[in-house]
């Protein structure tokens, strides 16, 4: 994937769950919530502060990372879909 996120943002791709049973039922796709949970694939440089300064992220490419359930913009890359979003909408980067 060749692409490059701007300044404080950041591509993840959501980790898909097993199919889930409930009671002994199959939950359909469409029925089934949005997984909360990614992998990072690329990050931005970081953005500026009021002096100039460029500030880093905290997070890198290949963390798996925890996000709101409304987090980013979800995207079609190369085929595969990911979400774009800024670095403060992480909620916790998994150990």
């Amino acid at each position: 994937m060749a692409l490059r996120p701007l300044h404080d943002r950041i591509v993840v791709r959501r980790v898909e769950e097993g199919e889930q049973m409930r009671g002994g039922l199959y939950i359909p796709d469409s029925a089934k919530e949005k997984p909360q949970e990614g992998e990072v694939l690329a990050v931005g440089a970081g953005r500026l502060d009021a002096k100039g300064k460029r500030l880093t992220l905290e997070v890198k490419a290949g963390d798996r990372v925890l996000f709101g359930k409304y987090s980013g913009n979800d995207v079609k890359i190369d085929g595969e879909d990911a979400i774009i979003m800024r670095e403060d909408e992480v909620l916790a980067v998994l150990g």
